[in-house]
């Protein structure tokens, strides 16, 4: 059996009681470790919590694990049961799903245990979810790429009066431009995740690159940082006042509001934008 289990956007307690007895019937538990994160993930301790808690050692799964190797961990879950981490919920990553229909394929059971996650924890702003239109993602620009695919989604999005959510980029064991060149050992750059205010800072460039007024410096929109976890930070304000709030440790997600029900307006009161944020 190949358990892919939720772990929901907190800590290591965040798990369902459902996922923990996956976990502690599993033979071998890996965990992704690349589109996402629990908010302690990023010190030291996070996976040794992990173990503690959960009483078995974990493999950590990168990207090349999952993407280039995920038959052999497959292959073990002909015989045994394997459980398979991630954080938020498993169908966040278009990668997950492949895993479960490469599973299927051999005549591997899989079961799914859910979570929370992102696309459903933003609602604690109090935009209501189902007034979202399409969900962008918002990639690091480079000096040579610097794609702007997500313009046409959020135009759509704001013609409608919805709400649209951005997920912003996470840069991790990405290979150095020099190593690939070269081949041989690979060398990576050092993680990077995109924070809100580089988010705004690229959205607004490229609707000065378009012109179609879709947005701008005055558009609502609402910034979170770590949510899910105990010290989240959520801040509404218009992109120029989120551009200057230092939102600190990532995890960062933004959202540019649409039309608004009095009720929503009520609830985002409670996060409107000071000068001391």
């Amino acid at each position: 059996m190949l358990y892919i289990i939720g772990l929901g956007l907190g800590d290591e307690k965040d798990i369902t009681l459902r996922g923990l007895e996956a976990v502690k019937k599993s033979q071998k538990v890996y965990m992704e470790a690349y589109t996402s994160l629990l908010s302690f993930g990023l010190s030291a301790d996070g996976l040794s919590n992990l173990e503690k808690f959960y009483g078995k050692p974990i493999i950590l799964a990168d990207r090349e694990m999952v993407e280039e190797k995920a038959g052999d961990m497959i292959e073990e879950a002909i015989h045994n049961d394997v459980a398979f981490l991630v954080v938020g919920d498993p169908f966040g990553a278009t990668t997950h799903s492949d895993l479960v229909v490469r599973a299927k394929t051999l005549g591997v059971k899989v079961e799914v245990v859910h979570n929370a996650s992102v696309m459903n924890a933003v609602g604690i702003c109090g935009l209501q979810l189902y007034h979202y239109g399409e969900t962008v993602s918002i990639p690091f620009f480079t000096e040579t790429w610097r794609p702007d695919s997500f313009y046409e989604k959020i135009k759509k999005n704001r013609s409608l009066g919805l709400h649209t959510l951005c997920l912003l980029d996470i840069r991790v064991k990405e290979p150095t431009f020099e190593s690939l060149c070269r081949g041989g050992k690979k060398q990576y750059e050092p993680p990077r995740y995109m924070s809100v205010n580089t988010a705004i800072e690229q959205l607004l460039e490229v609707e000065l690159k378009h012109g179609d007024s879709v947005y701008g410096e005055d558009t609502q929109c609402v910034g979170f940082a770590r949510l899910g976890s105990e010290d989240q930070t959520i801040v509404a304000g218009t992109m120029k006042q989120l551009e200057s709030v230092d939102f600190g440790a990532p995890l960062h997600c933004l959202v540019i509001v649409g039309e608004t029900h009095p009720v929503e307006e009520e609830m985002l009161e409670f996060y409107k934008y000071k000068s001391g944020n």
